[in-house]
């Protein structure tokens, strides 16, 4: 079976409470969580929706099944909530978008529900939808978000300063950029920066002269990267097409060694992904705190980038997922009244 497993240090006191499922396109990962939000034990497959062992609805239930059937059986009555790509068109069930602002309490209203071939429930949180114009124009460009929306929740659970009022940066291939107020997501603005950086490197002329299997060494890498931060940090109006290209001439002409041309490239891409972030950030109150949520190497680039810029992140956080799902499950009355306010929930410094 295709299945990653690990499972924290567990007692005699350990009483599991909710299973959790993080489903996405190209992964699965489930949890077992106890009363205080806390990993008892996790598990990973490849089994995304568009990677299922059949098609359809019963290949959900085989995925489901594959990686965590024996916690079913184990835990009859437990309940089980997911969010992710599993609640989009294409997923078991289409959990419809709500609109902002939005909280756990709002995507618990607004959940979808499915029932398994053994007659298991599962409540599926929704996405959200932003869209401050309602129509089409350049300052009223919708954007959604499914999946994000967790992680955030668990992320303002860590700190009730941070849910009073945050910016929250998700790196990734659509990465978002997340206004918080009054704990609920307010605004957010999508940047596709991993999937340009995907395709430009994998199909077309600028991946050509990257070679394939060979890294930088880190003086290299470290200084294509502090390249293309600069000059996104310069650039004027439609110079990126033009700063584009450069990934092509900096190799042609030498002046950056092959193996160095696509951290040129990812710099660029997330410098200019950082200039207008970081002017969503000066619109929001002074002081507010910034987030990082993601991959943590991911997360580190950004921080470099972020540097440049002469900015700190407030924190760099890890998976949110669980303690986001933890929260849905909590806001729809899933768990006992106790579970809803874990003893973990820190103050803002």
């Amino acid at each position: 079976m295709d299945r990653t497993v690990t499972s924290s240090a567990g007692t005699t006191s350990d009483h599991p409470a909710l299973i959790a499922l993080d489903w996405g396109t190209s992964s699965l990962r489930g949890f077992l969580l106890d009363g205080s939000a806390r990993i008892l034990a996790e598990r990973s497959n490849g089994h995304g929706i568009q990677n299922l062992p059949q098609p359809g609805a019963a290949g959900f239930d085989a995925a489901l099944a594959g990686l965590c059937g024996d916690w079913l059986d184990a835990h009859p009555a437990l309940p089980v909530v997911a969010g992710g790509m599993v609640g989009s068109a294409q997923g078991w069930v289409e959990a419809p978008y709500v609109s902002t602002p939005a909280d756990a309490t709002t995507l618990a209203d607004k959940a979808a529900r499915v029932e398994t071939a053994a007659g298991r429930r599962i409540l599926i949180a929704p996405g959200v939808l932003h869209d401050p114009g309602g129509g089409v124009s350049a300052t009223a460009i919708p954007d959604v978000m499914r999946g994000e929306e967790i992680q955030i929740a668990g992320a303002l659970a860590e700190n009730t300063g941070w849910a009073r009022n945050a910016c929250v940066a998700m790196p990734g291939t659509h990465s978002k950029w997340v206004q918080v107020a009054d704990g609920r997501i307010a605004g957010f603005s999508t940047f596709m920066t991993g999937e340009l950086f995907a395709i430009l490197k994998t199909h077309s002329l600028l991946g050509r002269l990257m070679p394939a299997g060979v890294n930088a060494t880190p003086e290299d890498e470290e200084a294509a990267f502090s390249i293309g931060i600069r000059a996104a940090q310069t650039a004027g109006p439609g110079d990126l097409p033009h700063q584009l290209f450069a990934t092509r001439t900096l190799g042609l002409t030498k002046r950056l060694p092959p193996e160095a041309l696509a951290h040129y490239l990812s710099g660029l891409l997330i410098g200019h992904e950082l200039r207008s972030g970081l002017a969503l950030l000066a619109e929001m109150p002074t002081g507010t705190p910034l987030l990082l949520i993601g991959d943590p190497a991911l997360c580190r680039r950004y921080s470099r980038g972020l540097a440049a810029f002469g900015a700190t992140p407030t924190a760099l956080l890890g998976n949110t997922a669980p303690r986001g799902l933890f929260q849905f499950a909590a806001a729809a009355g899933l768990l006992p009244a106790a579970s809803a306010t874990p003893s973990s929930i820190k103050s803002a410094p």
